[in-house]
């Protein structure tokens, strides 16, 4: 009788497996500025889970981007607190992290995306504490809302979303853009909305308008895939 052939993914050359762990590298080693932060991520939130409950509301209120924070350093805290996540949940934002910042950088190169991830962070952050401190003074906040807990790459996170409204096919970048805006918009118009719900709104308007950040590459991408003739 003849002998049975080896299959691809259990005897034999293994091509398939090695195929597929070659581009899942690729992916990672082209997207090197999404993977070190998750990286940091994931050993910080290590970290936290050997914390105490006391000392890491403590620990994590120290590194948040709240009023009395940002008014003492606020540099230090805008970088900490992107660097933490409250809650203790790496798993999720690995997969959030793979599929839309390395896709935004793979599609910006680092530097672009991370610019827009930076603006995003900064930018939503000041509004948001911008609007706390207004609902403090008008006593619709307490007075203790000051000193809220206020960490972790949401914002960064909707700025990148928004911005790859620039990458997706027309005509779906209207359909795309859409499902963000009322995504991140539906929370402001709920009784419970809160300031992190103004910071996501805002980081999402952040994203869309790093429009200019876009446009030399779209560009580049249209020399090197011509029209056909």
């Amino acid at each position: 009788m003849p002998r049975k052939r080896p299959g691809p993914t259990t005897e034999g050359n293994g091509k398939p497996a090695g195929l597929r762990a070659a581009v899942v590298r690729h992916w990672i080693a082209t997207a090197p500025g999404t993977y070190i932060w998750l990286t940091v991520l994931f050993v910080t939130t290590v970290v936290l889970h050997r914390m105490s409950p006391a000392f890491e509301d403590e620990f994590l209120r120290d590194r948040s981007t709240n009023l009395h924070e940002l008014s003492q350093n606020p540099v230090r805290v805008l970088i900490s607190s992107a660097f933490w996540i409250d809650g203790g949940r790496w798993l999720p934002y690995a997969v959030l992290f793979t599929v839309f910042h390395a896709t935004a950088e793979h599609w910006l190169g680092t530097l672009r995306w991370l610019a827009v991830a930076t603006a995003a962070h900064v930018v939503a952050t000041l509004v948001s504490e911008g609007v706390l401190a207004w609902a403090i003074r008008q006593d619709h906040a307490p007075q203790s809302a000051a000193d809220a807990r206020d960490i972790g790459v949401s914002y960064a996170l909707a700025g990148v979303i928004a911005v790859l409204t620039y990458r997706v096919p027309r005509p779906w970048p209207y359909v795309y853009a859409f499902a963000v805006l009322v995504f991140y918009g539906i929370p402001l118009l709920a009784d419970g909305r809160t300031f992190t719900d103004v910071g996501h709104f805002t980081a999402v308007l952040t994203g869309l308008a790093c429009y200019p950040l876009t446009r030399t590459r779209r560009k580049t991408q249209k020399t090197k895939h011509p029209a056909a003739q």
